[in-house]
């Protein structure tokens, strides 16, 4: 019957239409040609026979709707509970290196190491305290509304590795090929939806060379960054105040660059260091492990010698049988280095008086021990110690001032990212590894569908079934997300289980990783770091197949 109706339908169209030797459309908007040398009675059985293959060619496509129904449904009971074979999987290490590029301790002669979040370790205090500071400088000085004296640091908004549009006042998460995250996009603290996005962007794959022109929160100061900058974003439009979004992030910028530079971060870390520095005695264990290992060892930082001493001082005292100064461990002690420029200026070394806090006029041609130097830049550093770059391996947590560098310099990377641990513990997790399997069965149910059917062709139960896909999809997506951050998800992944553009970074400048330079010590100190054999973007990531719950 349905066969009948479709070709009384094709016969009116084709009784109300004139064909010409060059005509392409065919019926129903279909690409289909008919010889205008046809008689009517051999064009109408060429389209009956087409009609026959259409109608065949429904009921295989509604065969295979049927079949992708029930893997969902059958997809649907088996998530009622975990797959033995998923709890079944190995564990990543939080405390463990992960290999970019093949890496041999045997030939690492010399190891250089930043000093903030690199030797030492801060409490989650301190993001609050750069924050107050910075803010109360913003409305003292730069004369922002009193009300931002009130504003919070919310340690559960930001994450590292976001970027900022400085036209657009959008703060965006990125993966690692330059696309927008579908829920990483927030215009001071409200989350843009799709529609939006595309409203502000047009796509959300903007790539990577628009993504030039972002900046970049990467460095410790990024989490007080992205919070203030939202922050006083949201009070403007509460306010219905209009705002250049440049002039924010400019302000907030120099804010947090002022206290730090002008010491008042140091100072406040300094007054109360239980507050603010952890103890670590493995990182003094580390140390001295690599010096009766006969390596050299160099400090290179940007923050000024009291306070790096402070620091040392304060994270060394209660380390059983160490009595000695921390300057002792090291070959070489700079400071205020003035990374990044170090790696590519001309500026001359000056040796610092520790006594009498001022700096030498004499020409710095050699390094003595125990001696402290301020400045200076790689070229010179390189002339003065003879170390060739290959040997030598310099840990840092910043992706630009520490890594980007030394890795163009010839010398090997190791970035130390502290939320690295978390986030393994969180991809080792039962739960987190249920429900990105969940995810990747809807994503390849869902590519079988799309497959199947084309746009103009869906039928109502195929729209019923892309729309419980979707929505499955959804609920796995939130679910991942929320067990990192709730408003941006992991710093390493994508909401999807994909690696973020932070990752990129991470991959592009840092041969090694790691969440603390003191899990160097779970490795002996001649090994041999591969590269997985089973490769993945980031080494660290686990991908959990679908196929863990087929055959439960």
């Amino acid at each position: 019957m349905a066969f009948h109706r479709r070709l009384l339908h094709f016969r009116s169209s084709f009784n109300r239409r004139s064909f010409s030797p060059g005509a392409r459309e065919g019926f129903n908007g279909s690409f289909r040609s008919y010889n205008a040398t046809l008689t009517p009675e051999q064009t109408l059985l060429q389209i009956v026979k087409e009609v026959k293959q259409d109608g065949a060619d429904n009921s295989i496509m509604d065969d295979e709707i049927a079949k992708i129904r029930q893997e969902f449904n059958a997809a649907k009971q088996s998530f009622l509970k975990i797959p033995e074979a998923l709890k079944e999987m190995p564990k990543m290490n939080p405390e463990g290196i992960y290999v970019n590029k093949n890496l041999r301790l045997d030939n690492i002669q010399v190891y250089g190491f930043d000093y903030d979040y690199t030797l030492a370790h801060y409490s989650s205090n301190l993001q609050s305290l750069i924050y107050d500071l910075a803010k109360e400088h913003m409305v003292n000085e730069f004369r922002y509304p009193e009300v931002c004296i009130s504003f919070k640091y919310d340690p559960n908004f930001p994450i590292r590795g976001l970027y900022y549009d400085k036209q657009k006042g959008c703060l965006l998460k990125l993966d690692f090929f330059g696309s927008i995250e579908p829920d990483g996009c927030y215009f001071g603290r409200r989350k843009l939806s799709r529609k939006e996005i595309a409203e502000i962007y047009g796509t959300r794959h903007i790539g990577r060379d628009q993504a030039r022109g972002l900046v970049g929160l990467m460095d410790f100061f990024c989490f007080t960054e992205a919070c203030l900058i939202a922050d006083i974003v949201q009070y403007f439009v509460d306010a219905k105040l209009e705002f250049d979004a440049s002039y924010i992030y400019e302000d907030v910028n120099r804010a947090i660059q002022h206290v730090h530079r002008r010491g008042l971060v140091h100072r406040g870390i300094l007054s109360d260091p239980n507050r603010y520095l952890v103890k670590n005695g493995q990182v003094l264990q580390f140390i001295k492990m690599l010096r009766e290992k006969g390596k050299k060892l160099f400090l290179l930082t940007n923050s000024p010698y009291y306070f790096v001493d402070g620091g040392m001082r304060f994270m060394l005292e209660d380390s059983t049988g160490y009595t000695d100064s921390w300057r002792e461990l090291f070959d070489v002690v700079i400071a205020q280095a003035n990374k990044p420029d170090f790696y590519t200026s001309d500026h001359p070394f000056r040796c610092y008086d520790t006594e009498k806090d001022t700096l030498a006029f004499t020409k710095v041609d050699a390094f003595i021990p125990n001696k402290i130097y301020y400045h200076g830049c790689l070229k010179s550093f390189l002339q003065i110690t003879k170390w060739n770059g290959p040997e030598v391996i310099y840990f840092g947590d910043h992706l630009f001032s520490d890594l980007r560098g030394p890795s163009k310099a010839g010398w090997r990377t190791a970035a130390i990212i502290h939320e690295l641990e978390s986030e393994i513990r969180i991809q080792n997790d039962e739960t987190y590894r249920f429900e990105q399997a969940k995810f990747h069965i809807i994503q390849e149910l869902l590519g079988k569908l799309h497959a199947t059917v084309a746009n103009s062709q869906r039928t109502e139960a195929c729209q019923l079934l892309l729309a419980e896909l979707n929505e499955e999809r959804q609920k796995a997506r939130r679910m991942m997300k929320k067990m990192f951050n709730k408003s941006f998800g992991a710093t390493f992944l994508t909401d999807t289980g994909q690696e973020s553009a932070f990752a990129y970074h991470i991959h592009r400048y840092a041969d090694v990783y790691t969440s603390k330079a003191e899990n160097f010590l779970l490795y002996p100190p001649e090994a041999w770091l591969h590269v997985p054999f089973d490769i993945k973007i980031m080494p660290h990531h686990v991908k959990v197949p679908s196929s863990l719950f087929r055959n439960q």
